[in-house]
């Protein structure tokens, strides 16, 4: 939602849709918590990176304390943007995922198969840049996989913004306010 939300108000306005927000966590390294091993997303089972588990020497049994503790995080962020309010109804209808850009792709992966098992009509998956490699592993996750720049230097989504601030769930709160399901 801190990534993906600014950039998918926009889209969803301009394709008349309903903007609403799927709360997904990293799983990070435990002596390294920016480095990426896997993710979680509500509805959905812990996504791995096992090739990257398995240069570490990292098994899933040593990272349920870190799952555990983004279950947590995620519940916290879910009750704090959608209070009671549930996912809306995806089943037979077209689903577009929307994120900042892709650079391992691990909470995207755990997003789209987290709605996939929700039955969407199609499933899109939309990001401004992302790693070249990562962006074709994707293509076997969604129906479609919308990506108009995947430069071969990409080293972090971060370097393809002029502004690449972490959002505030106050500033998620306004987002959703101004373009949501009740905006």
């Amino acid at each position: 939602p801190r990534g993906g939300l600014p950039v998918g108000a926009p889209v969803a306005e301009r394709l008349g849709g309903v903007l609403d927000v799927l709360v997904t966590r990293k799983i990070g390294y435990p002596p390294q918590p920016e480095l990426g091993v896997g993710a979680i997303a509500e509805g959905g089972e812990p996504v791995f990176d096992t090739g990257l588990m398995r240069r570490l020497g990292l098994s899933q049994d040593a990272l349920a304390a870190v799952v555990e503790e983004e279950r947590a995080e995620l519940r916290r962020r879910v009750a704090a943007y959608r209070g009671d309010r549930p996912l809306p109804e995806l089943g037979g209808r077209d689903v577009i995922i929307v994120d900042d850009g892709l650079a391992t792709g691990n909470t995207a992966r755990a997003g789209l198969r987290a709605v996939r098992k929700e039955g969407p009509a199609r499933l899109v998956l939309a990001v401004p840049v992302g790693a070249p490699e990562t962006v074709a592993s994707m293509r076997e996750e969604a129906d479609e996989v919308v990506v108009p720049a995947a430069p071969p230097e990409f080293q972090a989504v971060g370097q393809w913004y002029a502004r690449f601030g972490q959002l505030s769930d106050a500033d998620v709160l306004d987002v959703l306010r101004r373009y949501g399901p009740n905006a």
